[in-house]
């Protein structure tokens, strides 16, 4: 797929049993990568996972290819490629093919696939099932709007199942901005939002502020500041012209000077100063490997580098790039006292870990973040 999650070829590969066609494969996987210069390989975590990263590291050895590749939770995936939503965005396309296509666009842009999966099917947590399915939904929900909010979208490449997470903004209406730009080409202004049908001017004034457009002829057009605030913008950039650098004092008299809040003044300064910044460019990216693939790699006392899979009461489940996440009991989370394994540990963490034991027989694999 294109850098905007475009599909532009599908195929399938036969490398895991019974078919075992490796030649097949390899053949498929060094044409497309060739053809389409892909530049990285996202594999699913689920069945098949590992004997398709052997293929794809040994393929990239072999031919020297700049390409390299991650392991991508697949959690919920096969939800939405059976859901009306995927038949909708991917017509005619077999559920399997639906499914690759989700993990692929997970690696690009995890958030705007993830809000296309009801959260309880992406299997995290304990106790989803035991609580009150409105009050978690309500809360979910709440969550992933807060989020989406606080991020903002692209308004040239959001799908409608993410503008409907945006303030303010419908299915009808999300439908409608896809449409209008669609028909009319990339936006180019926040203003032409006004110009999409069932658009009107109370909902502009909700959903403008968290939607971005990289290369507008505005600038303002891609950062969080709201076009009510643009005046108070520019104001703001004629001072950071003379003053680049301003203290907390400098902004209060400002806002005094101009007849703005405080708090407001303070976040358009923090959108000047990075504009078109990106929250999630503050977190690490995803873990690339070539070296670790399955049980028997492993040796006590590695250090690896993985990710926090889930959190639970006794401890964490770590993917550490083999078949079978690994266990860090709660006692060797930390090196102080911790009540809970949330304390200090979330699910998609990137941390590194000290393998303690690993019993081939069980296939279980006992992690330590003690000491790291």
């Amino acid at each position: 797929m294109n850098p905007q999650g475009k599909v532009l070829a599908t195929g399938v590969a036969y490398i895991t049993p019974p078919q075992n066609d490796l030649a097949q494969g390899r053949s498929l996987l060094l044409r497309l990568i060739r053809q389409y210069g892909v530049n990285i390989v996202a594999i699913g975590n689920g069945t098949g996972s590992r004997e398709t990263e052997e293929v794809v590291a040994a393929l990239i050895n072999d031919e020297s290819l700049p390409v390299t590749y991650t392991i991508v939770n697949e959690a919920g995936a096969s939800v939405y490629s059976a859901s009306p939503l995927a038949a909708e965005e991917l017509p005619g396309m077999d559920v399997t093919l639906r499914g690759a296509v989700s993990i692929g666009r997970r690696l690009q842009d995890p958030l705007a696939e993830l809000v296309k999966i009801d959260p309880k099917s992406i299997g995290v947590g304990q106790y989803q099932h035991d609580v009150n399915q409105k009050r978690l939904a309500e809360t979910l929900q709440g969550v992933v709007e807060d989020v989406v909010n606080r991020v903002g979208v692209d308004l040239n490449t959001a799908s409608p199942a993410l503008l409907t997470h945006v303030a303010g903004v419908s299915k009808t209406v999300a439908r409608n901005i896809v449409a209008f730009r669609e028909e009319n080409g990339p936006f180019s202004s926040r203003q032409q939002l006004l110009q999409v049908p069932r658009l009107g001017p109370s909902t502009f004034l909700q959903c403008a502020g968290f939607c971005r457009i990289p290369g507008a002829s505005n600038p303002l057009d891609n950062t969080p500041v709201h076009p009510e605030s643009y005046g108070l913008a520019e104001h703001l950039w004629q001072r950071m012209q003379v003053q680049p650098t301003l203290s907390e004092d400098d902004l209060a008299a400002l806002a005094r000077q101009l007849g703005a809040g405080l708090p407001t003044l303070r976040d358009i300064y923090a959108a000047l100063l990075r504009p078109g910044r990106d929250p999630r460019e503050d977190l690490p990216g995803p873990i690339f490997r070539r070296d670790v693939l399955k049980l028997e790699d492993l040796r006590e006392e590695m250090v690896l580098p993985g990710v926090v899979r889930n959190v639970v009461d006794f401890g964490a489940f770590v993917d550490i790039g083999v078949k079978q996440d690994g266990l860090v009991h709660i006692s060797e989370v930390s090196d102080h006292f911790i009540k809970h394994p949330s304390e200090v540990l979330q699910v998609g963490q990137q941390v590194m870990v000290r393998v303690l034991d690993v019993d081939l027989r069980r296939q279980r694999i006992s992690l330590s973040l003690k000491g790291l």
